[in-house]
């Protein structure tokens, strides 16, 4: 008996559906680049984050503030890996990654990266080339080998200096640089991994006044390309980022809006900025 084969037509959305499922990518199922919802996690029967939702846009900046212990840099543990949420959703680009089932390097590697409050960066080495260093590209021993970064446009270099304000400072050694200009050099390097959403944590501590106004221009500047969280305390700092603010409290959202409504909630006022 002869068996009837039926070509039946593979349309581009077919294949797309195809390798998604092959590489475990979802189709995308919400608006939001980053999207947290009923997500809580315990650490030895103290509840750190407790029913947490928290949606972020394409291009937005969100700032998140709150009392010490509200469950910010849990928080971010759990969007970077480090840690695992008892329960709830967490997704990336869209919907189409579950940031629970993927470890640090994997979610790095999607394009979520994180800058911690204390600035770290190769100090034996030029600022220019702590640039080159992070930039996003191959790892494996082949690229290392054939020094793929040695062919690297130094003018790919100079528009990371130029934004962050170090062009001028391109040949120093990091480590001679201020702390404030630390900082802009680990977020250009944030920047070199070409990320979708960059998590900031208080980037103006311990800087001077203007340092502290030249970082909120950076971080508008990059918030056009790029999804932006920043965890901070200074108050004047959030305000001129000019953008949405979430406050956490016992590990969930107690206000989220401007930061005069926020601010302007009796709730927050008694749990943080009354204290």
């Amino acid at each position: 008996m002869e068996t009837i084969q039926q070509d039946i037509p593979q349309t581009k959305a077919d294949d797309e559906e195809v390798n998604n499922f092959l590489s475990g990518e979802r189709p995308a199922v919400t608006q939001a680049v980053l999207y947290l919802d009923g997500v809580s996690v315990s650490f030895d029967g103290f509840k750190a984050i407790r029913n947490l939702s928290l949606y972020l846009e394409p291009g937005e900046m969100r700032a998140i503030i709150g009392p010490n212990g509200a469950g910010k840099t849990t928080m971010m543990d759990i969007i970077t890996g480090k840690t695992r949420p008892d329960e709830g959703e967490v997704l990336f680009d869209h919907g189409r990654h579950d940031l629970t089932q993927l470890d640090e390097t994997a979610i790095a590697n999607l394009g979520i990266g994180r800058k911690f409050q204390k600035p770290t960066v190769f100090e034996s080495h030029t600022v220019a080339d702590n640039i080159l260093l992070a930039l996003k590209g191959p790892r494996g021993p082949f690229a290392c080998l054939y020094g793929w970064r040695n062919n690297v446009p130094a003018e790919k270099i100079d528009e990371i200096l130029t934004t962050t304000g170090l062009l001028e400072h391109r040949n120093r050694m990091a480590g001679e640089i201020s702390h404030g200009q630390k900082q802009w050099l680990e977020i250009g390097m944030l920047l070199a991994q070409d990320p979708a959403v960059l998590l900031v944590d208080e980037p103006v501590a311990g800087m001077t006044d203007a340092e502290t106004v030249q970082t909120a221009d950076l971080l508008r500047s990059i918030a056009r390309n790029h999804a932006v969280v920043v965890v901070e305390h200074d108050m004047d700092f959030v305000r001129a980022l000019n953008c949405k603010v979430t406050c956490l409290h016992e590990g969930s959202v107690l206000a989220e809006g401007p930061l005069d409504a926020v601010a302007g909630d009796q709730r927050v006022i008694e749990v943080y900025l009354g204290r």
